[in-house]
């Protein structure tokens, strides 16, 4: 029996459209139907490849009895929350404010004029973990609607009432540096055992570490160094790492960065290549380059569009086990591999009769510690016998500004690779985003079976600015940075908030919500408001326009007051903070002919800023040879054929 759903091109919402719940998706529909039979809304919020979802969906969604319940007391709708962003930060809100805390699946529930009254996540089919059943509570909500309504409402409104006066607005800003603050905080919480900050679960967070290593290259700080290098180290030898598959996981449920939540994001691989990227760039450890390498093969050969866009994401689980997929029983190594060469295999990658995950075998090089193995073949092996398994689920929606960190992190890693396949494959993409995700200068969130999403937030165009900014950099035509300076004033025009400053979520005149966020905060990916602040210092030092920096130092003092609380949690902004206070390296590059300007834009430092100008009076070609004009260090060095970019 299908519902509302199967309209939809979403595939966390079409993986719902066969349960017994009469879902509708958000529309207007929903709520006049819910209004016309004096209902409350159930709205549940999440995403295809979340594990918890999968088993809220398996335990309630998919029983008879609890369905029956839903549809005959409530109006329920489901939302993706990587398409609608806006309705996924504003209820996340109000789940933090009433219950303390957030994720998903995201269990809201509201009035038909989108007022909620009662929030929470996962509830179980049965009660446990403190926590009552979900049909339980579906029923004790529904009698309470209907004998008590009038506080539910009041309940709604005073919520409402408390987010609005919270709305982020400019503070006065303490005299603190918060760059220092910021780093102290890392210094404080890394774990120079294992890797990683605080203790268990560990995230990636690609951006604190490439804050980190800035900061260490500006101010020659070894102990940022370490703290970057020890957790891409544990990483890569970790489970986190997919040893036989390649690409990272979602995060670590230990502490040792052994055992992941299995889930793989595009945007956690987007901006690990990043990371390692800029890691070689800063170190020249090749173990760097080949753990970027690797990760953008993973995404190449799995997570590609035959157009050339990406994929979202793969799922954590195969026939209802999480991690099947991807682990190894010591036996399976031994009859896949041979005896001789399996026992070798098994005693490098940790693998074992007894296992070190759940009785199974996660491969990882924690114990080994040799990072340079010498298993091609194994490995191809056993990806190839892998791939027989039962298949990940892929939600295949291709999301802007997903697809944007990834074509940036494609054209920074050609920048420290020279490999031309990295820069045609994030042409191609971006050529994608023209086609599908673009028309004159409005941008949409997603695109999946030949239809894209409505609009686009403030991360779509944030995030396709830096892609642009990251192309020109990469191949020196003009045509991506005239493009990235286009949609950057889009972005000004659509979203900035005049009066209080930073930028919206929503487009000013286009939110249907009670609230227009605001998001400032630098979780799993950077905000959109940090990627702004990033974006305005690079074209300001790209172009030397005056506007760029009026709208850096504006957004500056807006986050600033935001960060003060807790700076750590920030890194992208100040990462745009450091680069702006410490200008990268500005090179100019006088080419003698577009041949000579092809073969050196490869060989471009990771951190720096570059112009192509063609021979005029103030940038002559010296000894009728390509010529770099390189500053640094607030000072102009002599023009030279021969640069040294260290």
């Amino acid at each position: 029996m299908s519902n509302q759903l199967k309209h939809e091109t979403s595939p966390y919402l079409l993986q719902h459209a066969e349960t017994p719940v009469n879902w509708f998706p958000w529309c207007e529909e929903a709520f006049l139907k819910a209004k016309k039979e004096n209902k409350p809304i159930f709205l549940s919020i999440g995403y295809s490849t979340c594990h918890w979802c999968h088993v809220m969906a398996h335990e309630s969604f998919e029983d008879n009895r609890t369905a029956n319940i839903l549809n005959d007391y409530f109006i329920s709708i489901k939302v993706d929350r990587e398409e609608r962003p806006d309705i996924d930060s504003v209820y996340m809100s109000v789940c933090q404010a009433l219950t303390g805390s957030g994720g998903w699946p995201m269990s809201i529930f509201m009035t038909w004029d989108i007022k909620p009254f009662f929030a929470g996540t996962y509830f179980p089919v049965s009660p446990r973990y403190g926590m009552p059943s979900f049909s339980e509570l579906l029923l004790e909500i529904a009698d309470r609607w209907n004998s008590d309504k009038a506080e539910l409402l009041h309940s709604a409104n005073e919520i409402i009432k408390h987010l609005k006066n919270t709305d982020m607005k400019k503070t006065k800003i303490k005299n603190i540096d918060l760059t220092e603050k910021a780093v102290q905080t890392f210094l404080r919480t890394f774990d120079e055992t294992h890797g990683g900050f605080g203790s268990a679960p560990k995230f990636p967070t690609p951006h604190n570490l490439l804050f980190l290593m800035l900061y260490s290259k500006i101010h020659g700080n070894a102990d940022t160094l370490k703290a970057a290098e020890k957790t891409l180290l544990q990483m890569r030898k970790g489970g986190i790492f997919d040893h036989i598959g390649y690409g990272f996981s979602r995060y670590s449920t230990d502490k040792y960065f052994l055992a992941p939540h299995f889930e793989k994001m595009l945007y956690d691989n987007a901006l690990l290549i990043i990371a390692y990227s800029a890691a070689y760039s800063v170190t020249d450890n090749r173990i760097y380059l080949d753990t970027a390498e690797k990760t953008a093969l993973y995404v190449l050969r799995e997570m590609t569009h035959e157009d050339g866009g990406f994929f979202s994401a793969q799922d954590a689980d195969s026939e209802g086990v999480e991690g099947k997929y991807y682990t190894f029983s010591f036996s399976e190594i031994i009859d896949i591999l041979g005896e001789e060469k399996g026992k070798r295999f098994a005693k490098a990658f940790d693998i074992t009769e007894k296992g070190n995950f759940e009785g199974v075998n996660i491969p990882n090089l924690l114990k080994n510690g040799d990072l340079n193995t010498d298993f091609e073949d194994e490995i191809k092996q056993l990806y190839d016998f892998r791939k027989k398994r039962t298949a990940l689920h892929l939600d295949d929606k291709i999301l802007l500004s997903w697809n944007s960190m990834m074509i940036a992190a494609l054209a920074i890693l050609y920048r420290v690779s020279e490999n031309e396949d990295y820069l045609k494959a994030a042409q191609k993409a971006q050529q994608f985003i023209e086609k599908n995700l673009c028309r004159e200068s409005q941008l949409f969130t997603s695109y999946r079976d030949g239809k894209s999403s409505s609009y686009g937030f403030l991360d779509d165009y944030a995030f396709y600015v830096a892609a642009l900014t990251e192309l020109y950099n990469s191949t020196m035509d003009k045509s991506y940075l005239e493009k990235a300076e286009e949609f950057c004033s889009e972005t000004v025009r659509r979203f900035e908030d005049i009066e209080n400053g930073g930028f919206y979520l929503c487009e000013k005149d286009n939110t249907e919500l009670f609230i227009n966020p605001k998001d400032t905060y630098d979780g799993a990916i950077p905000s959109g408001n940090s990627v702004m602040m990033y974006n305005f210092v690079r074209l300001y030092q790209l172009t030397e326009k005056d506007g760029y920096n009026d709208l850096c130092e504006k957004q500056r003092e807006f986050m600033s007051s935001q960060a003060q609380h807790y700076p750590s949690g920030y890194s992208m902004f100040l990462t745009g903070v450091l680069m702006y206070e410490n200008p990268p390296t500005h090179i100019t590059v006088v080419p003698k002919d577009s041949n000579e300007l092809s073969r050196i834009k490869g060989n471009l430092p990771f951190f720096a800023n570059i112009s192509v100008i063609s021979e005029i009076r103030e940038y002559p070609l010296i000894n009728n040879k390509t010529t770099y004009y390189i500053c640094k260090n607030r000072s102009c060095l002599p023009p030279t054929n021969t640069p040294d970019f260290s």
